[in-house]
């Protein structure tokens, strides 16, 4: 359950290290992110260097939550911290690796790329 100020891992090599979540897309009167849902960001820290600087405004979607995300089975799947991947408007990731394992939740959002990218689909 990602909402506004909820800081976040990112879970790509786009630079950034850590965002701050600003904005929960997705309607007027929407105050919570699950997996899969498009968050927008200002990056709070970054590798010197890097293509995205610290208080750049980014999107990224959801691709790890602390909070239980119940699936359609009855089982839940549940992440140790909250992690985003950076992407662009065409909602293709900026970077070319990402780390550690996504949710199942994104092939139903249709982010193929982000998970054929992924080491591991939870």
């Amino acid at each position: 359950m990602i909402q506004m100020q909820t800081l976040l891992d990112v879970a790509d090599n786009s630079g950034a290290k850590t965002a701050r979540c600003i904005k929960v897309l997705g309607g007027t009167r929407r105050r919570y992110a699950s997996l899969g849902d498009i968050v927008v960001v200002s990056v709070q820290k970054s590798l010197a260097g890097s293509a995205i600087k610290a208080g750049s405004v980014v999107k990224g979607v959801v691709v790890r939550v602390r909070r239980a995300a119940r699936r359609p089975d009855g089982s839940y799947v549940r992440f140790d911290r909250n992690a985003i991947v950076i992407v662009d408007n065409d909602g293709n990731p900026k970077g070319t690796r990402i780390f550690g394992a996504v949710a199942r939740e994104l092939r139903d959002k249709k982010f193929m790329k982000i998970v054929s990218l992924a080491s591991e689909v939870v």
